[in-house]
């Protein structure tokens, strides 16, 4: 068996998991917004969220423990996930992801009264190991609900970083300073985004024909 190798502190990575046997993983809009307070508490919070009194309270409360991971970008569908990862500490990345699935699937397990596995295994990651790279994967994240015709306008979507992106409101998930810094305003990055967003809708639709 091939050894896996260990995230790089202070290295970006292309983290995604889907629903096993491609089923879904989020089944209503509480689902979803359960996750991202999931994913808050976990980014500095100790502690099992399940046993938090409040969950809304979830990472709003300030602590003195350093962040284990930056989110750079991050998009959630029907059933499955995509992040960009900045690991911030030795083991951060594998640290946050397990407590936060582990976490989301005793949760949906419990509220839809399921068993076993709610993700297809362990997670899969790709290193950015390049500033182009970055930006594609940043794009390729945000454009995941137009290319599946979710939307019909990408910034329409709700549970992806896009929004925060274009606007100046506080995301506390998410940090999209360093992708941005790479662009004149966030008009540019817009426009980044759009520019390629009908040449991926259409390889998605290429892709889909020839798996037919």
């Amino acid at each position: 068996m091939a050894r896996k190798v260990p995230f790089v502190t202070n290295e970006i990575y292309h983290i995604f998991n889907r629903g096993v046997n491609k089923n879904d993983i989020f089944f209503s809009d509480d689902d979803f917004r359960r996750f991202y307070l999931t994913l808050l508490h976990y980014k500095l919070g100790e502690g099992k969220f399940s046993h938090l009194t409040d969950p809304g309270s979830a990472g709003l409360q300030k602590t003195n423990i350093q962040a284990r991971v930056q989110i750079l970008a991050y998009c959630f569908m029907s059933n499955h996930f995509h992040f960009l990862l900045k690991q911030l500490v030795d083991g951060g990345i594998t640290w946050y992801l397990q407590h936060v699935t582990n976490s989301f699937s005793h949760y949906i397990n419990t509220k839809y009264k399921r068993v076993g596995p709610l993700f297809q295994g362990r997670f899969k990651n790709i290193h950015i190991e390049s500033d182009e790279q970055l930006l594609h994967v940043s794009r390729y994240i945000h454009l995941n609900p137009y290319v599946s015709t979710i939307v019909q306008d990408v910034k329409d979507y709700k549970y992806s970083s896009y929004p925060s992106y274009l606007n100046h409101y506080d995301n506390l998930l998410c940090d999209p300073e360093l992708v941005l810094s790479y662009f004149k305003s966030r008009d540019e990055y817009e426009q980044f985004v759009l520019n390629h967003a009908e040449y991926a809708l259409s390889l998605e639709k290429i892709k889909h024909h020839v798996l037919d």
